[in-house]
């Protein structure tokens, strides 16, 4: 079987920048129906799924997607790690942290430079990693640190029409609640 090249790179402007603005997680399989276009980007699905926003201000967020790929096997795969640092203990935020490791959650991530990614379409995403501490200086992180992996057949996937208020906004077949996040 051939698998055909079909584009190559020119070097680009400079004129992206990099970060995430926030992550929206929903409860693995809620989501059904899932249709890509030839780019595979999202340009629907349906079911009903309630979204939980997370508002992220520090340069702590990353997203990082690592291919792995077997000449010996013939696969591959893309493993997907998403680390998030959330500053202030709060008994509420534990309990969900808690609620969190027990799940495998959809996330969305929105880019500082205004992308919305799927991440877990077909296996959800792991809390691989949670640190939950309180620092010894004055300065230091009093808040958890996140570590989400998702292992899936395809990269994290653009989604079509996603707005900052609704990155799912492009999805007409879904029906779909945003949860915005409270301080506390």
């Amino acid at each position: 079987m051939a698998c055909q090249l079909t584009a190559g790179y020119a070097t680009n402007c400079k004129d992206t920048i990099g970060g995430i603005v926030r992550v929206w997680l929903s409860d693995f399989g809620t989501l059904s129906g899932i249709t890509l276009d030839s780019d595979d980007q999202i340009t629907d699905a349906s079911g009903t799924a309630t979204f939980f926003q997370y508002d992220l201000k520090n340069s702590g967020n990353t997203l990082t997607t690592t291919v792995t790929t077997s000449r010996d096997t013939g696969t591959t795969f893309f493993s997907s790690v998403l680390s998030l640092v959330l500053p202030k203990l709060t008994k509420e935020l534990s309990k969900e942290t808690k609620l969190i490791a027990y799940g495998r959650p959809y996330i969305i991530v929105e880019t500082r430079a205004g992308d919305f990614l799927l991440l877990g379409k077909d296996h959800g995403c792991e809390l691989t990693s949670a640190t939950i501490a309180t620092g010894g200086a004055m300065a230091d992180l009093s808040g958890y640190t996140l570590e989400f992996t998702s292992e899936e057949s395809l990269q994290p996937l653009y989604i079509s029409g996603g707005t900052s208020t609704n990155p799912v906004a492009g999805l007409s077949s879904l029906t779909e609640t945003i949860t915005v996040g409270t301080n506390s």
